[in-house]
């Protein structure tokens, strides 16, 4: 049975399943496999651009009395273009439909950079919303609507500092329940992590594993590869685990939920027998001297020249180039 952490509407499993660069033709299959072994938590996003074949997925897992709707739990995203007080709840019904769902258990703001309506990724200054034009707030107002509506459970986002999480806490009556962010052992995030733990918000690991399998366009020629890490490899040895599944159940021992994505049944399951994987305190200490404050994931994308945003805005922090 998967740990779960109680969030204010529902108990979100703290391990699922990760469907991001999940190519067409096989999140369907990974979807179905995944809740046949056992997952209970899948996590979607508009601009992975595969929720139609999730959703049939899911609605094959329905009518054939695999599961019900209140066993699962599914998050999903809003993206950068529908941050406009009056597109989120048309986001969120595009959302439900290629889903199939009547509800989300939790929809999260997928980056805090608001671009224009008709642009999906954004490639001059022109296609970005200033902050000032469109402020979080006035966003984080109209996903609050979402829950009154009974459309979504929770709320939360993703990829926000800690100065935009307390902007939200300050001026929104709702709290974000959960801040998807990339961890692992090469970016622990401590100081993030005790502010979440402190507001009572949890904290979801993406690219858990370090994002072997993103686009090559996002990857750096001599970049380190997480699962080849040598403190992690030894671990794993001693307990007889894969490196995968150490970083997982290191995740989990932190208090985060964590979503290793896979479209290999054999994966998935070693993935999801890592939650019954105990690390030992000195396994533990080990892995928290790896800190690189390596990201993957580094939002560069977002700070194109002429771009209201920069690496060190974004994170809230210096950026190590």
């Amino acid at each position: 049975m998967i740990k779960t952490h109680e969030l204010s509407q529902g108990k979100m499993p703290v391990l699922g399943l990760g469907t991001w660069n999940s190519q067409p033709g096989e999140v369907y299959n990974a979807v179905k496999e995944a809740v046949k072994m056992g997952y209970r938590h899948i996590d979607c996003a508009s601009i992975y651009q595969n929720e139609e074949e999730i959703g049939k997925a899911l609605s094959e897992l329905f009518a054939e009395g695999v599961v019900k709707r209140e066993d699962l739990w599914i998050t999903s995203k809003l993206w950068n273009n529908a941050h406009a007080p009056d597109d989120v709840q048309l986001a969120l019904e595009k959302t439900l439909k290629d889903l199939r769902l009547g509800y989300l258990d939790l929809y999260l703001i997928h980056w805090p950079v608001p671009i224009k309506k008709d642009i999906v990724m954004p490639n001059t200054p022109a296609d970005f919303v200033k902050p000032d034009d469109l402020s979080l707030t006035s966003t984080w107002q109209a996903m609050e609507q979402l829950v009154d509506k009974n459309l979504v459970r929770n709320i939360g986002v993703s990829n926000f500092n800690v100065e935009r999480l307390q902007t939200l806490l300050d001026h929104g009556n709702i709290k974000p329940a959960v801040n998807q962010i990339e961890l692992h052992p090469y970016l622990q995030q401590p100081a993030m992590l005790d502010f979440c733990q402190q507001a009572g918000i949890y904290l979801t690991a993406y690219s858990p594993l370090g994002s072997k399998g993103r686009p090559d366009g996002m990857k750096a020629a001599d970049e380190p590869v997480l699962l080849e890490d040598g403190t992690i490899g030894a671990i794993a040895q001693q307990h007889g685990a894969t490196p995968a599944q150490v970083l997982i159940a290191w995740a989990i021992q932190r208090e985060t939920m964590v979503i290793p994505k896979s479209v290999n049944p054999a994966r998935m399951k070693q993935n999801l027998e890592a939650a019954s994987l105990t690390l030992t305190q000195k396994d533990m200490q080990e892995i928290a001297t790896l800190d690189r404050h390596r990201r993957y994931v580094d939002g560069t994308f977002w700070t194109t020249q002429g771009s209201p945003h920069t690496l060190e805005n974004l994170w809230g922090e210096p950026v190590a180039q």
